[in-house]
């Protein structure tokens, strides 16, 4: 399983070009999933759900089935945040592994970049970004710039360069 990281700091637009890269993915042909960190309080299970009830009964993992799909809510309580390794091990293996966030784990990564944030470039850092998709014009990267709107372009890079590890 080709683990590809998209990167970027807060409001760059990592989920939205995750979602608009899936369909174009999926219909390249790879089977695909995500896996998303966040620093930010989440929470998939609403108040008076019984996946909620569960949980703060004290549960550990809670699975919740239904005809669609299933979820797996597991709690840290007082262990350590997991890290990539441990959670990729916990999915289906598929073609092509999404991570949005871990921006400073070891593994290749798309920096997604929006000069209006005033954010910094992680490119300068990090020898692992293989491209930065933006908004604007880059000039004098190492790597490839990519127009953060041409979604089979950036579908396109994705294929070429993970399809040794595809096959």
């Amino acid at each position: 399983m080709k683990i590809l990281g998209l990167a970027g700091y807060s409001g760059s637009g990592k989920t939205t070009l995750v979602v608009r890269l899936l369909p174009e993915l999926r219909r390249r042909g790879l089977v695909v999933s995500t896996l998303k960190h966040t620093h930010h309080s989440v929470s998939v299970d609403q108040a008076g759900d019984a996946s909620r009830a569960l949980r703060d009964a004290g549960a550990t993992d809670v699975v919740v089935a239904t005809r669609q799909m299933w979820v797996l809510l597991h709690e840290h309580r007082d262990a350590p945040e997991p890290s990539l390794a441990e959670l990729a091990a916990r999915m289906t293996p598929v073609d092509l592994l999404l991570v949005e966030g871990f921006k400073q784990r070891p593994h290749e990564k798309i920096e997604v970049h929006r000069p209006a944030t005033g954010a910094p470039l992680l490119c300068t850092d990090d020898p692992l970004v293989i491209a930065v998709a933006s908004d604007a014009p880059l000039a004098g990267l190492r790597p490839p710039v990519l127009d953060l709107d041409d979604i089979p372009a950036i579908a396109e890079f994705i294929v070429e360069r993970c399809r040794p590890k595809l096959t």
